[in-house]
């Protein structure tokens, strides 16, 4: 069978009126990419006892649901909660978000400072990472499982020769941020982020099965902020994220 995707939350900086920031969960293997305030969604969904996180860097936008499990776990027992990431940005986490002046009562998480190599998932999965240029520095994750693969960029400028081309190659599903429409794209270049046509040359220059585009900008009231047809164009096999949106990509 195919392998389930959902998108807790989709937007980045903080939450609007359409969207949740940035959450997405393979709730059958127990996997979260970063931990926005979508997260508060998971227990409709999670169908694990045990739960890996993997963070794209610590900006607040990203974390901020880890605060939430305090009061999920609760509701929703977990026997293990393992919050994977940079040694820095965890450790960042730690110390500031949680500050005893600021969050003084820490939920039951174990943080793992992403080991050399590759880190072990359920079901037989494995997940690299990879660099990306961000200010304070971001990563992302290509997550492969017999017969399925994904890759998960967020907080980047993308173009079409992007250093992490290679390592997105060829995947099933490619989760990648999209930040501003093209008439934004120095913007975007400025402020670390990307635009619509980058996204879209780069998806079809990697040869991915299909494009998803999240962490739009969330004071852009529209129903579609980024200008999807522009990226169909470009490559078609491309969706606008929206926050509980479930997709299947893979062959199982």
């Amino acid at each position: 069978m195919p392998m389930r995707v959902v998108f807790l939350g989709t937007t980045g900086y903080h939450p609007s009126p359409r969207r949740h920031t940035l959450a997405v969960l393979l709730p059958e293997q127990g996997v979260l990419l970063d931990a926005g305030t979508g997260v508060f969604r998971l227990p409709r969904y999670l169908q694990t006892q045990e739960l890996d996180i993997l963070l794209s860097h610590a900006h607040l936008d990203h974390v901020v649901g880890l605060t939430f499990f305090l009061g999920m776990v609760h509701r929703h027992p977990l026997a293990a909660i393992r919050v994977h990431g940079e040694a820095a940005k965890l450790q960042a986490v730690e110390e500031h978000l949680f500050s005893e002046l600021l969050f003084p009562v820490r939920p039951p998480l174990e943080m793992c400072p992403l080991p050399p190599g590759e880190l072990a998932l359920p079901g037989e999965g494995r997940a690299c990472w990879f660099p990306l240029e961000h200010p304070g520095g971001s990563v992302g994750y290509c997550l492969r499982w017999p017969g399925a693969s994904l890759a998960y960029v967020t907080d980047t400028t993308a173009r079409a020769d992007a250093p992490y081309l290679e390592a997105i190659r060829g995947v099933d599903l490619l989760i990648h941020e999209c930040y501003f429409p093209d008439h934004q794209a120095e913007l975007a270049r400025r402020t670390g982020h990307s635009c619509t046509s980058d996204v879209a040359h780069l998806a079809a220059r990697a040869q991915v099965g299909q494009l998803v585009l999240v962490h739009m900008d969330p004071s852009a009231e529209a129903e579609d902020p980024i200008d999807l047809p522009r990226a169909q164009s470009i490559f078609p096999h491309t969706q606008l994220a929206c926050d509980e949106m479930e997709l299947c990509f893979g062959t199982g």
